[in-house]
């Protein structure tokens, strides 16, 4: 009489895969193998060409970091791996993974920022019991420099699913091979990020890191294009500080940049993850609300409205500055049918509120 099974049964390619994990050497002694034919394999000059040819087909850092995790696992017997770039002085930012488990994101950055930092190479057979590592994920891993104008941008991270017995390891030979190999990729990866800065720059605001006017005028037009296209509606927040000049009066023009930082935050914070906020100038903002009328509109400008009042300015700088805010709000198409004239109907709807006590919202009518 056969008895039926309790729960569900494994699955049989899931246990044919556990099995063969379980069984393979790990990666210590995966790597000593592997390296008696890697040495003439790096030698080859078409290696390198073909490397210089992937990674330079493409200006984003995500597309080159996409190809090196799929590229690497060709080379090194390691199936997960991960590319971990960003810019000096600031948090490391998974570009690209492949075959991570799920706490293996933060792992891949740990590795990554210690060899940014110490500009070497990382071979651990355990990162859980490694003290340059913080990180409770038991496994070995590699961690190579990306390493570009004498300065690593990021870093290569092989990770493997178990610990190893002891540090693995690539011989002198091997691993000034895999450097160089490492080498055009690392330049591609450089010029990509150096790009995507650039770029950003130009569409930012150098003070509050909210985008700028530049910027601005260019999402307007695509927004403008897209509703009139759509038939939905697209309002616009025009938004500006009541009484800013006495900060920059009675504490300063430092202060006054201060208070102007703090001022984007409260109105970043309080915009939706599809708006976009800009500085148009001084102490003026703008807020473009894609896919919105005028109720949703006033709903944002009066969660920005109430929470530049709440807000206590310049604390860390013990001091007490309040402040409030004018708003003007337009909706294409209701009283506009084109960028330009938005931006005029939104611009006097707020002097609308400037001009009747402030510290209040007007939306433009026909």
């Amino acid at each position: 009489m056969s008895t039926a099974p309790r729960g569900r049964q494994p699955d049989r390619e899931f246990v044919v895969h556990a099995a063969a994990v379980a069984t393979r050497p790990d990666l210590a002694a995966r790597l000593r193998v592997a390296q008696r034919s890697l040495r003439s394999r790096l030698d080859r000059r078409e290696a390198l060409i073909d490397i210089l040819r992937a990674t330079h087909a493409s200006l984003e850092p995500r597309r080159v970091g996409e190809f090196l995790v799929q590229w690497a696992p060709e080379w090194l017997p390691i199936d997960a791996w991960g590319v971990a770039a960003g810019e000096p002085g600031r948090d490391l930012q998974l570009l690209a993974s492949r075959g991570l488990p799920v706490d293996g994101r933060g792992a891949v950055q740990a590795a990554a920022a210690w060899v940014v930092a110490e500009q070497t190479e990382l071979f651990t057979a355990n990162l859980a019991i490694d003290h340059r590592i913080e990180t409770t994920l038991g496994a070995a891993a590699l961690a190579f420099p990306l390493g570009a104008r004498g300065g690593i941008v990021g870093a290569l991270v092989g990770m493997d699913d178990a610990p190893a017995s002891m540090t693995p390891a690539l011989s002198p030979a091997v691993l000034a091979g895999w450097r160089g190999l490492l080498e055009p990729a690392a330049i591609a990866l450089a010029n990509a990020l150096q790009l995507e800065r650039a770029e950003a720059l130009s569409v930012t605001d150098d003070l509050t890191r909210l985008y700028n006017s530049r910027f601005l005028n260019q999402a307007l037009r695509r927004e403008t294009k897209r509703a009139l296209r759509s038939g939905k509606a697209l309002s616009l927040l025009f938004i500006d500080l009541d009484g800013f000049k006495a900060v920059n009066d009675n504490h300063g023009h430092l202060n006054g940049s201060r208070a102007l930082v703090e001022a984007a935050a409260v109105i970043r914070g309080s915009a939706r993850e599809t708006d976009f906020v800009a500085r148009f100038g001084g102490d003026e903002f703008a807020v473009v609300l894609p896919d919105t009328g005028p109720e949703g509109a006033i709903s944002v400008a009066e969660r920005i409205r109430d929470r530049i009042a709440e807000h206590h300015f310049l604390t860390g700088d013990h001091l007490d500055v309040r402040l409030t805010a004018s708003v003007g709000i337009a909706t294409l198409p209701d009283v506009a049918g084109s960028a330009e004239e938005l931006v005029q109907a939104a611009d006097r709807a707020m002097y609308k509120v400037k001009a009747t006590g402030k510290n209040g919202i007007f939306t433009a009518i026909d």
